[in-house]
Formats: C-alpha cells, sequence, structure tokens
C-alpha cells in the first residue's frame, strides 16, 4: 500500500511540528482515450486505481475526473466512472501546480 501523504509537501509549522501543505490537484479534462467502468459493490477509489493505475495512491486522479472522495474512497454502486488514460501528463500537471507554492 502507498503513502497517504505522497504528493504532498512537506513544511515547519510556528512550533517545528511537522505539517503538510494542502495539494492542489490539477483539472482532467475529457479525452477519447478515457474508459469508462461502472462501480461494483465494495469498490474504493484506491482499489479502482491499483486495478487500473497499479498504485492506490492514484485514487485522486479518479476523485478528481469524477468530482468524487468529499472525505471518503468509498463510491457507490451502479455509478459509472470515468478512467482517465493520461497519468503521466496529470502527474506533471498536479507537479507544476505545487512546485510555484
Amino acid at each position: 500500500m502507498g503513502k497517504r501523504y505522497s504528493t504532498a509537501k512537506e513544511k515547519k509549522s510556528y512550533n517545528r511540528n511537522r505539517v503538510f501543505k494542502t495539494t492542489i490537484y490539477p483539472e482532467i479534462p475529457l479525452k477519447e482515450t478515457d474508459t469508462y467502468i461502472y462501480v461494483k459493490q465494495g469498490d474504493r477509489l484506491d482499489i479502482l486505481a491499483y486495478r487500473y493505475y497499479g498504485s492506490v495512491e492514484d485514487w485522486w486522479i479518479l476523485a478528481r475526473a469524477n468530482e468524487l472522495g468529499k472525505g471518503t474512497l468509498y463510491v457507490t454502486p451502479g455509478l459509472q466512472l470515468r478512467i482517465p488514460a493520461n497519468k503521466g501528463e496529470l502527474y506533471k500537471e498536479l507537479e507544476k501546480l505545487n512546485k510555484r507554492r
């Protein structure tokens, strides 16, 4: 399993405790190469990310592309879910957005 805060940048707080900056995720435009699936009972964003991308850390791609994940990794069975195919491009954009801060 991956680390929950692997994409977050670390900083020190005023009292020298370790804290993380908020991660800004990129917009994920629709592409013809996107795949669509229907969610089954027991599916979660992290499990689906592992199935389609090989890493549970990529859950944010599915959440952002489908406007999901407001506090939970669980998804409603029967929901049509978009699986973006451009993972490499998305990580480049993620790095660019969060490098500036």
